[in-house]
């Protein structure tokens, strides 16, 4: 039966992390004490007065679809949040309310991109970027990119990789798996490129507000015609609620509007009116003291890393993962994520759920457990790298 299936379906690759985590679970099952620094999602739970909104929203019957643009207010409180975080005046008619940040992805990628066109992306990215743009036949243009670069692409990356495919360059700030971060004259030089091309610069800014030492920028501070996705997860902890937002030119929203009434109606209702709450002196309290807690956890397990023999030869600014180089201890990374969950019961994933380039010797922690978590991770791995190389 699989040889009926679509060739789209069969081209786009599973999570290799998902073998990975599905044996930790297993052990975990079996009485093991696993430490998960493999799946990018936040330990804390959702803010308390997000979860009350959310409870009073139910309370008060709001279970009826919204328009395919959102809720008007959430909207509003969305446009509020670019004037007041970034100085940036947005229309609230350009921005999209989503199922999550993958539903603004699944809509500029059906906007944007034709059959056998492509995008330029960074190797290493994010899986689903390049995944998204296979289900709407169109195709990721990958561009190795490493420390150099601060694993970012450069306007000298566009073109020398340009084709007469070429539509675009997708871009997240700061980036998974790396953490590296597009400063405002780094936006604004890849705008330019992009502008003479003919070409749409769509960024990923979904992981903002968690930076450390700095606030990032956002591309419509430099590009007012650029496609920016958001979402709701990361920062504002609504992993599960499933909400983001994408900020589109003028021009484009009407067709987004009918692509999003035609691909999901709406995004849920419940969780756009829990999200008004992240706009609250009350809730941004508590997301900048997660922010500070996170900077602790990566102030702590970066030099720990180091210190074990890990190469990060770049230092992230953002998110919350470390790209650790493991080459210094040979083998492949795969097998090597392997070793740590059967004999340490210490899950990270390996490279090649991020692209090709030098995906074998690259394995991603993600610094989303507390503080004495990752102090007993830091244990485990030293001691299993010493039956690694034995």
């Amino acid at each position: 039966m699989a040889n009926s299936f679509s060739a789209r379906s069969r081209a786009i690759e599973p999570f290799h992390v998902m073998a990975l985590l599905s044996r930790a679970n297993q052990l975990q099952a079996e009485g093991h004490d696993v430490i998960h620094l493999e799946i990018g999602e936040p330990d804390f739970t959702t803010a308390e007065p997000v979860i009350k909104a959310g409870q009073a929203a139910l309370a008060e019957g709001a279970t009826r679809y919204t328009t395919a643009r959102g809720l008007p207010a959430l909207r509003e409180a969305i446009a509020g949040f670019y004037a007041e975080r970034y100085g940036v005046r947005i229309d609230p008619e350009r921005i999209m309310i989503t199922p999550g940040g993958s539903g603004a992805l699944l809509l500029t990628s059906a906007l944007l991109v034709d059959p056998g066109k492509h995008w330029l992306l960074a190797d290493p990215g994010y899986p689903c970027n390049r995944h998204f743009l296979r289900l709407v036949e169109g195709a990721a243009q990958l561009v190795p990119v490493g420390p150099e670069t601060r694993y970012q692409l450069t306007p000298e990356l566009v073109e020398r990789h340009w084709t007469d495919d070429s539509v675009g360059a997708l871009v997240a700030s700061p980036a998974n798996p790396t953490g590296t971060v597009l400063h405002r004259d780094e936006l604004a030089a890849l705008s330019q490129t992009l502008n003479r091309r003919g070409g749409h610069l769509v960024v990923d800014e979904i992981y903002h507000g968690l930076t450390y030492g700095l606030d990032a920028a956002s591309v419509l501070e430099v590009d007012d015609t650029a496609f920016v996705l958001n979402s709701f997860s990361k920062y504002f902890g609504m992993t599960g609620w499933r909400l983001g937002w994408l900020v589109a030119p003028d021009e484009a929203v009407p067709e987004l509007e009918k692509l999003a009434q035609n691909l999901y109606i709406s995004a849920s209702t419940v969780a756009q009116h829990a999200a008004l709450a992240c706009f609250t002196p009350e809730a941004n309290e508590i997301f900048e003291s997660r922010r500070a807690e996170f900077a602790r956890r990566r102030d702590f397990l970066l030099p720990a890393l180091r210190a074990l023999g890990f190469n990060i030869e770049v230092e992230p600014e953002g998110a919350f993962y470390l790209y650790a180089d493991m080459s210094a201890f040979g083998g492949d990374a795969y097998a090597f994520c392997q070793h740590f969950i059967e004999t340490e019961h210490v899950a990270f994933t390996p490279g090649l759920d991020f692209g090709h380039y030098r995906a074998g010797k690259h394995v991603r922690f993600a610094y989303t457990q507390s503080l004495p978590r990752l102090e007993e991770a830091v244990t485990r791995i030293a001691r299993g790298l010493k039956t690694w190389q034995s």
